[in-house]
């Protein structure tokens, strides 16, 4: 790998995104109260896992909707983030896909689909620990002018 820091590949590159993310983790209750994980982050990529609990189960004892949003959500921002600008959503659709159940583990897979300076939009496949594809999500981005990490 190049450690040119234009290059998306190179380590300075891999390194933010992970300081960025890092940072973004340590501000958002929301995600860790779910039980929300990073599992790997690089320029305009994230994965993001969690165990459905019981709490998390709708009356048809499936996973909430809103649960699986959530953690498709949160792969979303901390994908489009990666690049140290302060970066939120200007829109987002799901389509649930199949069941998710008490004790799968999940893992939203974002990645960035397209970027100019101010937008951006991103896919998300949430899988359970089967491989079995549960959802799909697509966000779209606004960078505004501002950075997350000052250094």
């Amino acid at each position: 790998m190049s450690d040119n820091p234009n290059d998306a590949g190179g380590r300075p590159a891999r390194e933010l995104a992970q300081r960025a993310a890092d940072f973004l983790l340590e501000r958002d209750a929301m995600s860790r109260a779910l039980g929300m994980k990073l599992v790997q982050i690089g320029p305009g990529s994230a994965r993001v896992s969690m165990v459905v609990r019981a709490d998390m189960v709708n009356g048809h004892g499936s996973c909430h909707g809103g649960v699986l949003f959530s953690l498709a959500d949160s792969a979303f921002a901390f994908a489009c983030n990666t690049y140290n600008a302060t970066t939120v959503a200007a829109g987002a659709t799901i389509d649930f896909l199949a069941p998710a159940r008490q004790g799968d583990e999940l893992t939203a897979v974002a990645n960035e689909v397209w970027r100019s300076r101010r937008s951006g939009v991103y896919d998300v496949s949430v899988i359970n620990q089967r491989e079995e594809r549960i959802a799909l999500f697509r966000g779209r981005s606004h960078q505004l002018d501002s950075k997350l990490i000052h250094d």
